[in-house]
């Protein structure tokens, strides 16, 4: 049965953002929603929610149908309420005081502990703000359910708890997902819809399926589109003959003739359609300085701690040496940001019992973009570190998706996709040859994701690297730390414990 029916919707802002859109959504639906930042994404969610207007065309819903709406950020006017009052403010104000025990059902059904319960938003992480809107949407017993990037911030067992989640919903009820998690796309959708400006694509697969479905039929299309090319120009050859024998025989059927092979080629050339070409978001490119130094960094037995000085484990003896893609796998609190900020202070100058080489040159990025000083402009972030001139900087800024009018902001008000953009090109510049990248990836669509594994591997670049994406792992690490029981110790690859992290969850 039909929930949702799309017809040539479309929605223009400075540029088409999407256009001739059609989509039908049934019940059971599992739809993932692709694109790349700033596309549109979070935006057809709000007109299916009925928060925003499209442009043109129509939106069909079925007769009483209920939508949960699960955005990326909790509105500023809910941050001094507390997580369990969010989600009792969802229901009908004469419900809340007999059916509050439906809050209680949702927080536990979602691993909600009881005293982050009890806090305001406003002090808690990005992950558990998330949670608190999944609930509130979920309460209300939605038909259709809109999860606008819900794994950001979330690290891997949470993300496992959500997969089980949504695995558990009833199975009338229909999800529309946007997200820069392959490997949660691939595990929690049946449906996948690359959203674009102009012809997108619906297919009945999970994401990683659905784009090799999505690659043959653009190269379909460029076929296509260069066989219909050749044809008019075949007839435009034809016609051009036909043209000189009926002038220099006088033959006005031939010239009848060569008339209307012209006007089927115009036809032809106007009813073909090039095939899509995909606008990049900004370019990621990396570079790697070199050095002869046969160890960038040395752990030897270094204690990790907490900020406050409680043990979390030791390092034992480890090496990074050039070329190796490092990654620290551990779950959520066991200290994997306290050895990257350990290494990075060392780098830094730091008295530090992490020993490195003399050559070693570091380029860090960490999750919340800190390098980044949000007061600056991205000009002033360019011009004031790195000897480039205005014109260079404007250059650099505009190919990597900072658009003019923007580079004279306050870095603030650009969008996190453009700032993680901006804080790669800050990490090219300062020219390094070994990369601390502590969750670099929160916020990057899929195409600065692959673009960011391709760079690093290219460059052979020498890196120690935190993350929750699993794809993102599994494409780049090549040498993997596990801390286990307070001891750091080297592993295989990372599918036990990927695998011992989504198991928790169920």
């Amino acid at each position: 049965m039909s929930l949702l029916h799309i017809t040539n919707l479309g929605v223009t802002l400075a540029d088409s953002l999407f256009s001739n859109l059609n989509l039908t959504l049934n019940k059971g639906d599992r739809l993932g929603l692709v694109a790349a930042n700033g596309r549109g994404k979070s935006t057809l969610l709000s007109c299916l929610s009925g928060a925003a207007e499209a442009t043109t065309g129509d939106i069909t819903s079925a007769r009483g149908l209920r939508v949960g709406h699960v955005a990326q950020n909790v509105p500023d006017t809910a941050l001094d309420r507390t997580l369990y009052d969010h989600v009792l403010a969802a229901l009908p104000p004469d419900q809340q005081d007999f059916e509050s025990w439906r809050v209680d059902v949702a927080l536990d059904a979602l691993s909600v502990p009881y005293d982050l319960q009890q806090q305001p938003l406003s002090t808690l992480s990005g992950g558990w703000q998330r949670t608190a809107l999944l609930a509130a949407a979920w309460i209300t017993e939605p038909d259709v359910l809109l999860l606008d990037e819900p794994t950001n911030h979330l690290d891997l067992h949470r993300i496992a708890l959500l997969q089980d989640w949504l695995s558990g919903l009833p199975r009338d009820t229909a999800c529309i997902i946007t997200s820069h998690d392959r490997a949660f796309l691939d595990a929690v959708t049946t449906r996948t819809l690359f959203l674009r400006a102009e012809r997108s694509r619906d297919f009945p697969l999970p994401f990683s399926r659905a784009r090799a479905a999505l690659e043959e039929a653009d190269a379909a299309d460029a076929r296509r589109f260069a066989n219909d090319l050749n044809k008019a120009t075949q007839l435009r050859k034809q016609a051009a003959k036909l043209k000189n024998i009926g002038i220099n025989s006088g033959s006005d059927l031939l010239i009848t003739k060569t008339k209307q092979l012209t006007e089927r080629a115009e036809k032809m050339e106007a009813a073909a359609k090039p095939a899509h070409q995909e606008h990049s978001a900004g370019d990621i490119k990396l570079v790697n300085a070199g050095t002869h130094a046969k160890a960038l960094i040395t752990l030897d037995d270094v204690p990790v701690t907490t900020p406050d000085g409680r043990p979390l484990y030791s390092t034992g003896q480890k090496w990074i040496t050039p070329g190796d893609r490092v990654v620290l796998l551990g779950a959520n609190g066991t200290g994997k940001t306290q050895l990257v900020n350990l290494i990075n202070a060392a780098l830094s100058g730091a008295d530090s019992p992490v020993k490195s080489a003399p050559t070693v040159v570091s380029g860090y990025a960490d999750q919340h973009l800190s390098q980044l000083d949000l007061s600056d402009s991205p000009m002033t972030a360019i011009t004031s570190r790195f000897d480039v001139g205005d014109q260079r900087a404007r250059g650099l800024l505009a190919g990597a998706g900072v658009v003019h009018q923007m580079q004279d902001v306050p870095l603030a008000r650009l969008s996190g996709g453009q700032k993680a953009r901006l804080a790669m090109l800050v990490l090219r510049l300062t020219n390094p040859n070994f990369y601390l990248l502590d969750e670099p990836t929160n916020h990057l669509d899929i195409e600065g994701q692959e673009a960011l594994e391709e760079e690093l591997i290219r460059h052979g670049a020498a890196c120690l690297l935190v993350s929750h994406d699993r794809s993102f792992v599994r494409n780049v690490g090549n040498r993997f730390w596990l801390i286990d029981r307070r001891r750091l110790i080297e592993v295989e690859d990372a599918e036990a414990f990927f695998t011992a992290e989504m198991a928790q969850a169920t």
